[in-house]
């Protein structure tokens, strides 16, 4: 959870804010990771176990999934997809239009 809380910082700086309003969580026993199947097969640390793998789940404000993207151990997230799906997500949940492959706001 350290290596997280420094990660907040730099949210609260690029979005110009005081305060986080989601949970930071650890898992190191991994039960999330296996319940929630983010551990990455094909990369193992120095121990043997599969690392987790970097998965973005979002969740929409009627608590289902909309978006699970997996990124294998070895691949970093790519945040300006990320926000694009926010966008679309958000546009699409208010009207009934459907956003093309590339889309972004004001297309």
């Amino acid at each position: 959870v350290e290596d997280h809380k420094a990660w907040l910082d730099d949210i609260k700086a690029w979005a110009k804010c005081n305060k986080i309003s989601y949970p930071i969580i650890a898992d190191s026993s991994r039960d999330l990771a296996v319940k929630l199947g983010m551990l990455d097969p094909d990369e193992k640390n120095a121990a043997g176990l599969p690392l987790t793998a970097r998965v973005v789940f979002i969740i929409g404000p009627d608590k289902k999934v909309k978006l699970s993207i997996y990124y294998p151990a070895t691949t970093g997230r790519n945040f300006d997809e990320i926000l694009r799906v926010v966008d679309s997500l958000q546009l699409t949940a208010y009207k009934k239009v459907a956003t093309p492959a590339n889309w972004k706001p004001g297309d």
